[in-house]
């Protein structure tokens, strides 16, 4: 009997990993995976680690081997182990890696080797404008325009007329605060102002003069829990207004170091934090919960999107190594080349957050149905309506 896409990659998650020696001596496909286990963006990129640990071993005829880096949060560790992927490991693929930064630094090197990279990353800029280079990654978040349309809408049914913004100084951060004021401006909601902050530095001084302002509501752009101190600095100089976040706050250290504090906090994110919410009808529900059950059963913690990021880059993956495959033999550059093609080519495919349809000019993929409106409360993520 012929298993349903969903049924057969729902099958993946029940199967045991191959010991390491038969990984290393069957395998005809490489994959890289670096994430940032370690260092600053261990919130984020643990959970990475921890979801390559649950891709599929075998792809068809075919095994495959999955080399995992930690790049200690540093952007020259991410360039060099990319490299060593490349010129040492020979790899097919990269999954990787966790920051936005640093994604866009290895962009020219997996461009140049022909080696197609999933990056399940935020800002959009990893993909945006599309051009020879840019044409070698594939993004497993959807865009940065789709979470702001989320956020503009529930703001404007909740009467929220002004908003100030505390966005974090990195390559996320200016690429957010771009694209919310072009949105907002549209909209007719005005930006009261914009103040920028840095990881485990004080925000007083930021926090108060964005009060000073008097906004009807508050959006912090930060990830993991670098956004959490501008989220407590507000809440203890008692602000009365809704707190925004982006999608990249969907940490659960965010919500448990948060505790009371972040009760209320709004965000538009993947549906599959409110998984027993979603609906019947939701196309990736059956995907997410298999995924679920599989992370917290293996890892022991609650799965977070940041780990189905990399998941859903190992799906993608698994279904264009078979069609390259057909063209050419793993470990060459006209594989490579045919892996990156099958994967523009993807169509209705369902990942365990959103449906992927690539083009040529889209290697986000994702529409509507990857995000909604979420709220924080009883320690946890729950739709918010729009």
């Amino acid at each position: 009997m012929k298993l349903s896409r969903t049924a057969a990659l729902l099958a993946l998650l029940a199967l045991p990993p191959l010991a390491t020696m038969s990984q290393s001596a069957l395998a005809q496909v490489k994959i890289g995976v670096i994430s940032s286990a370690t260092g600053a963006m261990t919130a984020i990129g643990r959970p990475h680690e921890n979801a390559a640990s649950l891709l599929p071993r075998r792809v068809g005829d075919l095994t495959v081997d999955y080399i995992v880096y930690d790049d200690a949060s540093d952007i020259a560790q991410t360039q060099a182990l990319v490299k060593k992927l490349i010129n040492q490991d020979h790899v097919d693929a990269i999954i990787g890696p966790t920051g936005s930064p640093n994604a866009l630094a290895v962009i020219p090197l997996v461009a140049e080797a022909h080696v197609p990279l999933m990056a399940p990353v935020g800002a959009s800029t990893v993909v945006l404008p599309m051009d020879e280079q840019k044409r070698w990654v594939f993004k497993t978040t959807p865009n940065d325009h789709l979470v702001v349309e989320a956020l503009i809408g529930h703001m404007r049914k909740n009467g929220v007329h002004s908003v100030a913004l505390m966005a974090y100084g990195d390559a996320y951060g200016e690429r957010w605060t771009a694209e919310f004021s072009a949105q907002a401006q549209g909209a007719g909601i005005r930006l009261a102002t914009l103040e920028h902050y840095r990881a485990n530095t004080p925000v007083d001084a930021e926090t108060a003069r964005l009060m000073a302002a008097r906004p009807d509501a508050v959006l912090i752009i930060g990830t993991g829990i670098s956004a959490l101190a501008p989220h407590v600095a507000l809440v203890d100089l008692g602000f009365k207004g809704a707190i925004y976040h982006t999608h990249g706050a969907t940490s659960m250290e965010f919500v448990r170091l948060g505790d009371k504090k972040v009760v209320g906090a709004l965000m538009a994110a993947s549906p599959l934090l409110a998984l027993n919410e979603m609906s019947d009808g939701n196309p990736s529900k059956a995907l997410a919960r298999g995924y679920v059950t599989a992370y917290e059963r293996r890892i022991g913690t609650k799965a977070v999107t940041f780990g189905a990021n990399v998941y859903d880059g190992g799906l993608l993956l698994h279904k264009a190594i078979p069609v390259a495959a057909q063209r050419a033999k793993p470990g060459t550059v006209e594989f490579r080349n045919a892996l990156r093609d099958a994967l523009e080519r993807t169509r209705d495919f369902p990942g365990t957050q959103g449906v992927f349809n690539m083009s040529p000019e889209d290697h986000s993929g994702l529409d509507k149905r990857s995000r909604v409106m979420l709220v924080i409360r009883d320690h946890g993520w729950h739709l918010a309506g729009e």
